[in-house]
């Protein structure tokens, strides 16, 4: 079992207290000033500090340190449900397995299990053998790739997400900025209408056609922040366009964007 982790206390105890079970917890820590180094080793962590280099590096130095062929990659802020526990270890035992497997993610967010807006299930790679499995390097949204098939588990994979819309909105800030990477990477032309139409089709899709509605208030709140995420990331791409074009320095992004820009 690998996990990243960067001042976690809130969240670290109740995610290893679920994997206890496993032969080896790998917990690769990016110089956390809080107590999750010391929390995570009285659950059996073993805790390497390494200096944050980015959520995909983490992710692959932590696949590297562990010793075992089949790995389970879980964020601070999940936990394993004692069904999806159970399925985990029938499906490693078993002679036909497959090299990935993925499985639905129930993510509570303000207070509720959110069931629409394309939420759930969710499906995560999280379960693979260490031999067959790369990490792609996007800057966000980072990802396992395994050769062959990957199957479907059926228990969930609890996710407990936003505690605020305060903390939301820091995310949304940080990740929009690492996702314009993805937009300008591949030379692509921010226009005008991106504006518009881009948060107008994520808010619609998410609210209406996923059924976000089913959902109350925090399917609304789900929706409309998204629409903003995706006007942040379009508004920020076209700041770094313009910054290029007349060649001044760069828009202030976290570090890890900036090194990637230059």
């Amino acid at each position: 079992m690998t996990v990243i982790t960067k001042n976690e206390e809130v969240n670290i105890e109740r995610c290893l207290q679920s994997v206890q079970w496993a032969d080896e917890i790998i917990v690769v820590d990016a110089e956390s000033t809080d107590r999750t180094a010391e929390l995570a080793r009285s659950l059996k962590g073993k805790v390497i500090v390494k200096p944050w280099e980015g959520f995909a590096k983490q992710k692959e130095f932590a696949l590297q340190q562990a010793t075992h062929e089949w790995i389970f990659s879980i964020d601070a802020d999940e936990e394993v449900t004692d069904a999806l526990k159970v399925e985990i270890l029938k499906t490693i035992h078993s002679d036909d397995s497959l090299n990935g497997y993925e499985m639905p993610r129930k993510s509570y967010f303000l207070g509720k299990w959110i069931q629409y807006g394309g939420w759930y299930p969710g499906y995560q790679l999280r379960l693979f053998k260490k031999s067959k499995t790369r990490m792609n390097h996007r800057p966000v949204h980072e990802g396992f790739l395994v050769e062959g098939m990957n199957g479907l588990l059926q228990a969930d994979l609890n996710h407990y997400t936003y505690n605020s819309l305060h903390q939301y909105l820091e995310k949304m800030n940080d990740y929009s900025s690492l996702d314009v990477l993805n937009k300008v990477s591949n030379g692509r032309i921010i226009r005008w209408y991106n504006f518009v139409f881009n948060p107008l089709s994520v808010f619609l899709r998410m609210y209406i056609s996923l059924k976000g509605w089913k959902d109350g208030i925090h399917g609304f709140y789900l929706a409309y922040y998204s629409a903003l995420h995706s006007l942040a990331i379009f508004a920020k791409g076209w700041e770094y366009q313009h910054a290029r074009n007349l060649q001044t320095p760069l828009p202030p992004v976290t570090p890890e964007a900036v090194a990637k820009l230059k």
